[in-house]
This record gives C-alpha cells, structure tokens and sequence, in this order.
C-alpha cells in the first residue's frame, strides 16, 4: 500500500514538528506548581516537545497548565489508556497523545476526537493492527528491553514501504540516542532522563536546562 493511501491519526506538520525537534522530554508531574517552570526550563535549552505522563493525579491539571502558559510547547501525553483519559487530555489542551501498548479502544477514541496519536507497539502484529487503524506515527516501548536499535530495525524494515515512523522509549540515553536517531524511520527519541524526577523535586530549572541542552546537542550530532 503506497503511503499516500494510508489514512493517518498525526497531522504531517506536527509529525514534522517533532522530527525537527529529535529529542521528547518525559516527565511525570506529582507537584502541579512545578509543571509551568519545569516546561520553561525545557524550552529554555531547547527542547519544544514534551510527553507528560498520565502517571500521578495531577497530570491533567499539569497538561492544562502548561498548555495553557506555555503555548511555545508542543504538548503531548504518555500513558494514556482508556478513552476516557483520550476526552481528558483532549479538553486540557494536548497537542498529542501517546500510549505505551495497543488499544483499539483508546486509538478509535482520539480518532473520533480528531487528536493526533501514536500507539505504542512492541511487535510487528501490534504494529499492523495500529496501521489498519490508521496509524503512522508510533511508539516503540520499551525500545532498549525489546532489543534496542537492532530490533528496532528488524521489525520496521518490511514496513518501510509505508512510511512508518517510530518514537523509541524505554532505555533510551545519552550514549545510545544517536544509535536510535541514525535510523531513518525514526522521527525522535524520548528520554525520562533529562527531566528527572530528582531535578523536578528539587526545583533544579538550571540543571534541568543543562541537560536539556545537552540532550539537544547530542541530538544536533546525529
């Protein structure tokens, strides 16, 4: 099936966005006071894209924060998976959305609300059934348990044809990001480690700068 044929649940522009920008920041968010500088500090080392993870309950009310603050950053979110989490992060303002496993369910839901997503899948079956739901733009999760690089490459070849692009998460690091980034079916990584959860609490926004803008650099490299 050429590309052009396929219907798609990503926008080209903001699948564009976020492969220029080569490197996620992923987070989780337990303090809602710290979501709008944390983001601040990430833009200011020039990360634009954020996964913020559905993990703890002040999530929504740290999406809407910075969605609503910060309108420099392309916000997405991880750890989505129900439908009703889809209706959620969709009224708080995500750009985007992501999971880390293939639900129908939650893909028809952001279908059906026009929010752009990207399923998390872990084997070429997963990877099928997201693309005959529409699906291009998809999460390899956990990238680094699952093989790494070589897997990474295993599985999307026979899919070349269709133009899939990949966002590997899990294991994901400084000395291994342009290994993943060097391929050419991946869009960005996303890494939990420049927005540590001890720099958050800390309320380190220098030291969270730093190393996103080391992350940046790494990335430049590749």
């Amino acid at each position: 099936m050429p590309t052009g044929d396929l219907p798609t649940l990503f926008p080209d522009a903001m699948l564009q966005r976020i492969t220029r920008a080569r490197v996620v920041a992923g987070f989780a968010i337990d303090d809602i006071s710290t979501a709008v500088p944390l983001a601040k500090a990430l833009l200011a080392g020039g990360i634009d894209v954020i996964e913020l993870m559905l993990r703890t309950d002040a999530g929504i009310e740290a999406v809407r924060e910075i969605a609503q603050n910060v309108p420099e950053m392309l916000v997405g979110v991880g750890t989505v998976l129900r439908p009703d989490q889809v209706s959620a992060v969709h009224a708080a303002g995500a750009h985007f959305a992501v999971s880390p496993g293939f639900n129908p369910s939650v893909v028809t839901a952001a279908r059906d609300l026009g929010l752009a997503f990207a399923p998390g899948v872990a084997t070429p079956t997963d990877l099928e059934a997201a693309i005959e739901l529409g699906c291009r733009f998809v999460k390899l999760f956990p990238a680094a348990g699952l093989g790494g690089v070589d897997y990474l490459k295993s599985m999307a070849a026979p899919y070349a044809p269709l133009g899939i692009k990949y966002f590997p998460l899990g294991g994901v690091n400084p000395d291994n990001m342009k290994s993943y980034l060097a391929c050419d079916a991946v869009a960005a990584v996303g890494g939990s480690w420049i927005a540590s959860a001890p720099l958050i609490a800390a309320g380190d926004w220098a030291g969270l700068t730093a190393r996103a803008a080391d992350a940046v650099r790494i990335a430049s490299e590749s």
